[in-house]
């Protein structure tokens, strides 16, 4: 009997030569992940964009049909066992790449080029590491002890201390046994068939109801829940409530009962109930800024201060009112706070006024007329404000400018590169 490797090489090389290249690398033999597929291995690449393997084949993306992965990847001859993006900012010539495994091999590639020396034995790069592994990810320090990579071979997990080298195995009989394995909004992911099984990266821990079909979450499937049969909202229909970033540069989007991240990290765009990171906060918000690891949600007259860790966690005594926290009285229709600065501009019809956060009690320290108004959300970058005012958004180099200015800039649209919309 054919194991599931010789099976799927022999499969994939009898239509290898069937594909129809000019139609963008898809042929009728290509799996449909909607039909319920094993992953052999998934991970993003530098962009952001995630690639699931299967076979000879590849998915750019959560949409779409399957490609030869020949296209992306042309020195790749067959299945992989597993693949990851690295981490490891203290050397940028291994930053971003991403490892293909391969039985014994391992191909480095950036930009879907191959570097330089690449295939290698495994063992060149990653000493300690099995062979003809089953799943890989990666773990950067802060969710790890220090950035690693997790290498799944059965019930045994390969923790690889990129710095050092050294490996630790664990077993983890609890977790089915992972075909690949996903690092995506800082949460971990065993793909199993169909199925996957969040787990903590560091005790192997798994909390909540699982196995889920991944049909649901991590592909656009029709009639498949979690927006399955959702169009995408187009760039023109946004309306935000309220935007900040964080210190860890992951900047949040709200609107209505949702949010969407957008991550540094580039693990992409995707929208969430605001309950299910600030579980207190129901029926959205009218204005977000984040100060000091602390973020500050205001719905209403009320303040909700979280400590912005992984998880995000009420501050004992909250919510307070706006009045009692901030020094300001009536309803809030925008906030925003700049890097390595200390003042909270608080935005109210036509007026912004500032307060500053390292004063007790806090009060408004100044107060400016705008040459605008109905703003809904504001954000604060490194590189300037922006007033986002339904599917526009007005620009400010900074918040002097914009407390000086008597007549409001040309608007801009709001676009897919700024927050993951359909242009």
């Amino acid at each position: 009997m054919l194991d599931r490797r010789t099976k799927c090489n022999f499969i994939s090389v009898v239509h290898r030569q069937d594909a129809a290249v000019e139609d963008g690398g898809t042929s009728p033999a290509a799996p449909d992940r909607c039909a319920g597929v094993e992953f052999d291995a998934i991970t993003p690449n530098e962009k952001g964009n995630t690639f699931f393997f299967k076979g000879n084949h590849v998915w750019n993306g959560f949409t779409g049909p399957a490609q030869l992965s020949s296209l992306h990847f042309k020195e790749l001859n067959g299945p992989i066992n597993a693949a990851f993006r690295m981490h490891n900012t203290e050397n940028p010539d291994d930053h971003d790449h991403i490892y293909l495994f391969q039985d014994d091999k391992v191909y480095s590639y950036f930009n879907q080029t191959l570097e330089e020396g690449y295939p290698k034995q495994i063992q060149e790069d990653f000493p300690g590491v099995p062979t003809h592994l089953d799943a890989a990810v990666e773990c950067p320090k802060g969710e790890c002890m220090a950035d690693s990579v997790l290498f799944f071979k059965g019930q045994d997990v390969h923790v690889y201390d990129i710095a050092t080298k050294a490996v630790k195995t664990k077993t983890w009989s609890h977790l089915p046994s992972c075909t690949s394995a996903f690092r995506w909004l800082e949460h971990y992911y065993c793909f199993h068939g169909q199925n996957f099984t969040r787990f903590h990266p560091v005790s192997g821990e798994v909390t909540g109801a699982y196995p889920k079909d991944a049909r649901h979450y991590f592909m656009t499937c029709p009639n498949f829940g979690h927006g399955g049969d959702r169009k995408p909202l187009k760039c023109s229909d946004v309306k935000l409530n309220a935007a900040t970033t964080d210190d860890g540069g992951r900047t949040y989007f709200f609107a209505g009962p949702i949010y969407m991240r957008v991550d540094t990290h580039r693990d992409g765009f995707h929208a969430f109930p605001i309950t299910r990171a600030w579980r207190e906060v129901n029926d959205g918000v009218d204005a977000v800024f984040s100060y000091d690891s602390k973020i500050y949600l205001i719905k209403g007259d009320q303040v909700y201060i979280y400590k912005a860790d992984a998880h995000f966690t009420l501050i004992e005594g909250y919510p307070k009112t706006v009045k009692e926290e901030l020094g300001i009285e009536g309803t809030v229709d925008a906030a925003f706070v700049c890097p390595n600065e200390n003042i909270a501009h608080i935005i109210q019809g036509n007026s912004m006024r500032d307060v500053d956060l390292t004063a007790t009690p806090r009060v408004i320290s100044q107060n400016f007329p705008l040459p605008l108004s109905d703003i809904d959300a504001g954000l604060c970058g490194d590189d300037g404000i922006r007033l986002f005012k339904g599917s526009q958004f007005y620009y400010y180099e900074s918040p002097r400018i914009l407390a000086m200015g008597r007549i409001a800039p040309v608007a801009s649209d709001i676009t897919s590169a700024l927050m993951g919309c359909e242009d």
